[in-house]
C-alpha cells in the first residue's frame, strides 16, 4: 500500500491527496507534513518521468505541486505532457528561480498559483485548497 512521506497508510476515499514533484527530497517531506498536517495525504514523486509512469492515485488526485526545474523533464515539460487523464487536476507550480516566462504560466487553464521559493506555508495551503475546490466541483459536475 503507498504511503505518504509521514507513513500514513494511504487510500482513505474522501481524503485529497496531493501530488508532489520535486527532485529534492527534503522539500518532498516538507510539503508533504504541511498537506497531512491539514488532513490532506501527499504522493510524491523525484521525477517528472517517476510520476509520469506511476499510476498510483491516477483517479484521484486532487492537486498537483510541481517544481519547475527537474533533472531531465522539467515541471513545464511535464505539465504539457500530461495525459488527457490528468490535464483537469489542477497545477500549483513552485520555483526558486523568478522569470517572465513563469510569470506567464500563472494565467494558463488548470494552473493555480506559481509560487517563488521561498513562501509561506499558507501561500501554499490557499492555493491547494482552491485546487481541491475546483477538483470537488468538476467531479461533481461528471456525477450529474
Amino acid at each position: 500500500m503507498p504511503r505518504g512521506a509521514m507513513g500514513k497508510a494511504m487510500n482513505d476515499p474522501g481524503v485529497p491527496i496531493i501530488a508532489v514533484v520535486d527532485d529534492d527530497e527534503s522539500v518532498r517531506e516538507s510539503l508533504a507534513g504541511l498537506a497531512e498536517s491539514v488532513g490532506y495525504e501527499a504522493a510524491l514523486f523525484a521525477s517528472a518521468e517517476e510520476f509520469l509512469q506511476s499510476t498510483r492515485h491516477r483517479d484521484s488526485l486532487a492537486c498537483l505541486i510541481l517544481d519547475v526545474r527537474l533533472p531531465g523533464m522539467s515541471g513545464v515539460e511535464l505539465y504539457k505532457q500530461l495525459p488527457l487523464s490528468l490535464r483537469s487536476i489542477p497545477t500549483i507550480f513552485i520555483t526558486a528561480h523568478a522569470d517572465r516566462e513563469m510569470n506567464s504560466w500563472a494565467t494558463k487553464p488548470g494552473v493555480i498559483a506559481v509560487l517563488y521559493k521561498p513562501f509561506q506555508p499558507e501561500v501554499l495551503l490557499q492555493a491547494v485548497r482552491k485546487a481541491i475546490t475546483i477538483t470537488h466541483l468538476g467531479r461533481s459536475k461528471q456525477c450529474l
